[in-house]
């Protein structure tokens, strides 16, 4: 059987042949077509690959990117490389009332987007614990001795200098920034403490250390810092989200013209510890204001910041309301409620001519403590016998007159002023004794369920004392439960749903609140929100360098997609390019060759008779 044999000597020698019967199929007209067609459909869909589906893929590698980011903040357990020249460091030490703690943290280089915040992290050591230390007792005791100051706090810094390369010390910022132990001492001896510090640390560390480095917080700021760090490890400061995530219309404190921003729904914070209770919570909207002295009350209370390295960006502008409630804590209240005990029956007592509680054999019934438990309060002189009854609902209506509220508009506990919370549109995170009440002994932390926890804290309040500690002894409890959570479970229970119901004024069927431990299996600490906020100018220096790279490395920034799979499908279409316009030349080369052929010849290509090979060289 006859064939047509090809060669080529360039770029590469090769040759291969056609039989005479393969051949004629391959050029029939509606093939051709057909394969002109392909062609044709084949490079409109490069095009539209690379100048339409590009955008769309370098958006989806940014959220995916996101998501990444995000995510080593939620499981960052490896150890931090130290030896990478460009991760930054900082040092943020909490000087609290029982002592002092210093933080490591760590972030890459800023990415040069003015629209993104800095990734800061926890560094972690070789072992993949959070590099931190903590040293007793307070500052605060030190305060007629304030040129001790810089000795104490010398063995955290010189902690943090070993965990960080030496070469970034330098460029390492550090932030002392004392709380409660510190805001009750006289403002000279607060200053001769802080002046021994800014004096001496610079002499023995080459931190980045400037005198406004050193400070003592207001509990407003506090709690901002803490609203922060929270919400930074929520990822609630990134604003790339996706479809059905909730989001929120913000109107930018300052700015009433501009229209308003969509973006991510922050989270709140309810934290009720033994001494205090503290909420703050992003006011998205414009408030108002019932009386010129409520307006002058919230100036105290609302705190309006800028987050974002450009001040002139509005993206991260958030106005945030935070309030702290001192006496209001769980250890607290019970100390006012058993005072009042107290001072009531005595008075009761001497009115009525009766015995009520001064012995073992008449007690005083207490709603708020398990059924039958015995307990004492009270000094000496005046003490107090008590005996549990369990009556959730009656223990509730007698610690409403602690919440002191009023009358007024929008204000909560002790009449402070609170503005509106759009709780169909809201999240809260509650901690420490939110999470306590609700998991220590019913078992019941994470998603909140008033109905469901109201009826499992009536149980638990009427359920005899020798029950519970039975079950107390078999381990039925959390771990960290001890005989005091067991004893006062049920006042705290009531306090708990009466300062987040009456006090707040949370509807009874609020569904969006969570109470936690940690977040993301992490204890945030409000020195993550304190160092975000104060090194919020540092990618400017990152930015700027970024600009001066010059227009080359933006144009291959913006066509970085040639690295990743778009490069093969090139590659795929322009072969298949090539084949195709390769088989048109062979069908021209054919069509002179037959042209030459003899009239004989031509039925011999109608039916697929032998001949013999025509070489053509290419």
């Amino acid at each position: 059987m006859g064939r047509i044999s090809f060669s080529c000597l360039f770029p590469a020698s090769w040759h291969f042949s056609l039989s005479s019967q393969v051949l004629p199929r391959l050029l029939v007209p509606s093939l051709r077509q057909l394969l002109f067609i392909g062609l044709v459909l084949c490079l409109m869909g490069l095009l539209y690959l690379l100048l339409v589906t590009g955008k769309g893929h370098a958006s989806w590698i940014r959220k995916e990117n996101h998501f990444h980011r995000h995510l080593a903040r939620v499981t960052d357990v490896d150890a931090t490389d130290t030896s990478n020249p460009n991760l930054n460091y900082g040092l943020v030490v909490d000087c609290g009332s029982s002592g002092s703690r210093v933080f490591v943290y760590c972030w890459p280089q800023h990415n040069g987007n003015p629209h993104e915040l800095l990734d800061i992290q926890q560094m972690r050591d070789q072992h993949r614990k959070p590099v931190v230390m903590k040293i007793k007792p307070g500052i605060s005791e030190l305060a007629k001795t304030p040129e001790k100051a810089s000795d104490y706090i010398y063995p955290l810094l010189s902690f943090a200098a070993q965990h960080i390369p030496k070469n970034k010390h330098q460029e390492t910022p550090l932030y002392i920034l004392c709380t409660a132990g510190m805001r009750i001492l006289p403002e000279s001896q607060q200053e001769a403490l802080l002046e021994d510090l800014r004096t001496d640390i610079p002499v023995h560390f080459n931190f980045l250390f400037s005198d406004s480095h050193v400070e003592v917080i207001s509990g407003k700021q506090e709690g901002v810092y803490a609203w922060i760090g929270i919400n930074f490890v929520l990822g609630r400061f990134n604003h790339v989200h996706n479809d059905g995530e909730a989001v929120v219309e913000v109107h930018v404190p300052g700015n009433d013209q501009q229209e308003a921003l969509v973006r991510k729904r922050t989270a709140g914070v309810l934290d009720m510890g033994g001494v205090s209770t503290q909420i703050a919570y992003e006011v998205p909207k414009t408030v108002s204001f019932a009386s010129p002295q409520q307006e002058e009350v919230a100036k105290n209370l609302l705190a309006e910041f800028n987050l974002g390295c450009d001040a002139h960006r509005t993206e991260h502008v958030y106005r945030v309301y935070v309030s702290t409630f001192l006496g209001f804590g769980g250890n607290a209240a019970r100390q006012r409620y058993e005072e009042s005990l107290i001072k009531n029956t005595a008075a009761r007592n001497r009115l009525l001519d009766q015995h009520t509680g001064e012995t073992a054999e008449s007690p005083l019934l207490d709603p708020c403590l398990p059924a039958d438990l015995q307990d004492e309060i009270g000094p000496s002189a005046q003490k107090l016998y008590l005996r549990g009854t369990g009556d959730f609902d009656q223990c509730r209506q007698i610690l409403q007159p602690f919440l002191n509220r009023t009358n007024e508009t929008q204000t909560s506990l002790s009449g402070i002023y609170q503005p509106a919370i759009d709780y169909s549109n809201s999240q809260f995170y509650g901690f420490s004794e939110f999470y306590y009440c609700t998991e220590d002994v019913l078992r019941m932390g994470g998603d909140y369920n008033a109905s469901k926890y109201a009826r499992a804290a009536k149980s638990y309040c009427s359920t005899q004392w020798k029950t519970l500690r039975e079950r107390f002894d078999s381990g039925l409890y959390a771990s960290h439960a001890d005989l005091h959570r067991l004893k006062y479970q049920c006042f705290k229970s009531a306090w708990m749903y009466e300062v987040l119901h009456s006090g707040f004024s949370f509807p009874a069927n609020y569904k969006n609140l969570k109470t936690a431990l940690l977040v993301y299996d992490k204890e945030v600490q409000w020195t993550l929100g304190a160092i975000l906020y104060r090194t919020r100018f540092l990618p400017l220096r990152d930015i700027q360098q970024e600009s001066l790279k010059g227009a080359h490395s933006h144009w291959r920034h913006s066509f970085s997609f040639v690295n990743n799979h778009y490069l093969f499908l090139a590659c795929f279409f322009i072969v298949l390019l090539s084949i195709m316009l390769y088989l048109l030349r062979l069908r021209r080369i054919h069509r002179r060759a037959a042209q030459h052929c003899t009239p004989s010849s031509v039925p011999w290509l109608e039916e697929g008779l032998g001949s013999p090979a025509l070489p053509i060289n290419l």
